[in-house]
């Protein structure tokens, strides 16, 4: 049976789904129903159901919501049946449904609105999600309750922490509105830090680090021990300790969001870094949403995906989407005859079907890896080459037939050579057995609503990026410097994925096996060829097609020299 998030529809109605998904794209015939959600997008899907009942697919409906007509709503029967009541005209009562077959929305809201009559339109539940947080928000304690909690007073161990529960703790309370706060904005992580005479945090949206959120200095502990106790980690670890590792779930509507901890010592306290791993909102597929890569480099991608053995290699600094970009690899890969297994610290995305091992401490790579040759794999992903053992075990496993997908942190994709080298590696195993090196980055998108229109770019920035004189009448585009409502004020909403790609053929690999070619060389050779773009070229067509500037370019790319 097709499920999506916490919709699951019956075998009949499956069948009849697969069928209309079979002929908007062919390649999904012949997947099982447990693997369609990795092989598609969200939209697709729900557009295929709204298609079967006659009904309109909108994508987006929560900023076009009448709340006054939701407000009127319990909003746990909205959530339990993922529906929401949007607009009013005339006569009729429209509403956003995610499962047109549930006779739900009619009954409920018939005895609410009897005078109106009902007409639906399917939407993402994720939409629906968004209606409902609205009603379900949490608000934090004030500043008072928090200066009068009495710091010797110890916290009861919480199972499931719910970030919309209502919580007489103060404390309790001040995380779980933190939480669902960065769920509801998307942020990807939340810094907690200690300095000399303040006691604070932020979030981190699309990249950046915002505004920070000052609490009082005596809670610093309190704060602390209810996250360790969250992890049920005990507390005694955190001053003998300099780095800790957890990580623990929120539940928050219809969503299981995971949360990876880190937390170091610091000179005036610590620091800790919570990465939200929300599941609810991944829409994992290559060639889709922000992972749209160009059809070349798409296609070298796929082609490189079809060898057999040989080691796939992402590279690219923290936080550049380079595990995000393997998982949906690895969803492509999935069949029922394939055997994948994953080592990673930790587990972010859970696919059905793949074997997911989670290292406690790097003591474990090693007899993990081990035991991985011994359980008849055929593709492994390992979370990061770091240093030589892991190097050594890559390049083991690819020659001994396997395919191996990995990260490593260079900043340039001809680079990963190199890093191996560094590691101890030989040229002729690296040249051997690495099948493509790839360099990603995620760079910030501009908000459609507000970005400013530019008859060009100035001299200035021509001479400091190297642009040719074209790009002096060219028609781009930059970010309000005040934003607007719809991206939050920072003239930016979401990012978009960049990919170099060096794909490594036989001929390439002697060449590099006999030292006649270098890295370097390499990548020219890539670029002087013009078929498959560098990081450069990706972005600056992102800027030709007003999807971007060069602010938030110079971030992630070195723009400073050509290609």
């Amino acid at each position: 049976m097709i499920s999506i998030d916490s919709i699951t529809f019956n075998e009949g109605i499956s069948d009849r789904i697969m069928a209309r998904l079979e002929a908007h794209d062919p390649a999904i015939a012949n997947i099982n129903h447990d693997q369609i959600e990795s092989k598609t997008t969200r939209s697709t899907l729900m557009a295929a159901i709204a298609s079967l009942r006659d009904l309109p697919f909108i994508p987006k409906v929560a900023a076009l919501t009448d709340m006054e007509l939701v407000r009127v709503c319990d909003p746990k029967v909205l959530n339990r049946g993922m529906f929401a009541p949007i607009a009013r005209e005339g006569k009729f009562l429209i509403v956003a449904v995610c499962d047109p077959w549930n006779d739900l929305p009619l009954d409920y809201l018939g005895l609410i609105f009897p005078e109106l009559e009902i007409t639906m339109v399917v939407t993402l539940p994720s939409e629906i999600t968004k209606i409902v947080e609205v009603l379900s928000s949490t608000a934090g304690p004030g500043k008072s309750e928090l200066e009068a909690i009495e710091v010797e007073d110890t916290d009861d161990e919480i199972q499931d922490f719910d970030v919309l529960k209502k919580y007489d703790e103060p404390i309790a309370q001040l995380i779980a509105t933190m939480m669902a706060t960065a769920v509801q904005l998307g942020v990807s992580d939340i810094h907690i830090k200690v300095e000399k005479d303040t006691f604070y945090y932020s979030y981190r949206l699309d990249g950046d680090l915002g505004e920070k959120y000052q609490l009082p200095m005596k809670l610093r502990d309190r704060v602390d021990a209810f996250l360790m106790n969250l992890m049920k980690l005990a507390t005694e670890k955190r001053s003998t300790s300099p780095g800790i590792s957890g990580r623990f779930s929120l539940s928050y509507l219809h969503r299981s969001i995971d949360v990876r901890y880190e937390r170091h010592r610091t000179y005036r306290g610590y620091h800790v870094t919570m990465r939200l791993l929300d599941k609810g909102n991944l829409s994992v597929a290559l060639g889709k949403g922000n992972m749209a890569f160009d059809p070349e480099t798409l296609f070298e991608l796929r082609r490189v995906m079809r060898i057999p053995a040989g080691i796939i290699v992402m590279s690219g600094p923290t936080g550049s989407g380079k595990s995000t970009t393997l998982n949906a690899m690895l969803r492509e890969l999935n069949e029922p005859e394939v055997n994948i297994l994953t080592l990673e610290n930790p587990v972010e995305d859970e696919i059905p079907g793949v074997t997911h091992c989670d290292l406690k401490g790097p003591a474990e790579f090693k007899p993990m890896i081990s035991s991985f040759m011994r359980s008849d794999p055929d593709i492994i992903l390992m979370g990061e080459v770091r240093d030589t053992e892991s190097a050594e075990l890559a390049i083991e496993a690819a020659i001994t037939g396997h395919k191996v997908l990995t990260t490593v942190h260079t900043p340039r994709a001809s680079q990963i050579i190199e890093r191996f080298e560094q590691l101890g590696m030989e040229r002729w195993k690296i040249a051997q057995t690495l099948k493509a090196a790839c360099a990603q980055r995620l760079c910030k998108e501009l908000c459609t609503s507000c970005k400013i229109r530019l008859d060009g770019v100035s001299e200035e920035d021509r001479r400091v990026f190297n642009l040719e004189e074209e790009w002096a009448h060219k028609e781009v585009y930059k970010a309000a410097p005040e934003g607007c409502s719809e991206c939050g004020g920072s003239g930016y909403k979401g990012r978009t994925a960049i990919l170099e790609i060096i794909p490594i053929s036989p001929s390439v690999s002697d060449e590099l096996s006999k030292g006649t070619l270098s890295p370097y060389e390499l990548e020219i050779r890539i670029q002087e060829e013009g078929r498959l773009p560098s990081l450069r070229k990706s972005g600056l067509r992102l800027l030709e097609a007003g999807k971007t500037d060069l602010k938030a370019l110079a971030k992630v790319i070195d723009m400073t020299y050509t290609d």
